[in-house]
């Protein structure tokens, strides 16, 4: 987010042309650098992501209500979320409360060698789990 915003144009351009190219667009880390809302609705994103201070202060008022706030935007922009640093079923089941589509973190998995993860995928999609699906 911080690198784009500091190279608003061109990287919107870029990003343009790379989805031209049939890319998927994922911008990590939303909320934390200072980007301004309205470059959203610009980016030809597939995907954003929460970043994890924000899952971890779940139970405070104010990060949920910028979880929230932030999966109703994307949303409304047609945008996906992944929410970052899931370590609790309690944050995964407030996260599906809130209509986040995918999540990735510790109660998923921890972090692996490459030559491990195809083994621990087996015929999973290899995607983040969707935290509709999971219970």
């Amino acid at each position: 987010e911080s690198i784009l915003m500091d190279q608003s144009e061109t990287g919107i351009r870029t990003l343009h042309r790379l989805r031209a190219l049939g890319v998927r667009l994922v911008l990590d880390d939303f909320g934390t650098g200072y980007s301004s809302l309205s470059y959203l609705k610009h980016l030809p994103l597939d995907t954003i992501k929460v970043d994890r201070t924000f899952v971890a202060g779940l139970d405070q008022v104010a990060d949920r209500s910028i979880v929230d706030a932030v999966i109703s935007l994307a949303h409304g922009l047609g945008i996906g979320v992944v929410a970052e640093g899931i370590e609790t079923a309690w944050q995964a089941d407030r996260l599906r409360e809130l209509g986040c589509d995918l999540g990735q973190g510790y109660l998923f998995a921890r972090p692996m060698p490459a030559d491990k993860i195809a083994a621990f995928l087996g015929a999973a999609t290899g995607r983040a789990p969707d935290l509709r699906e999971v219970s």
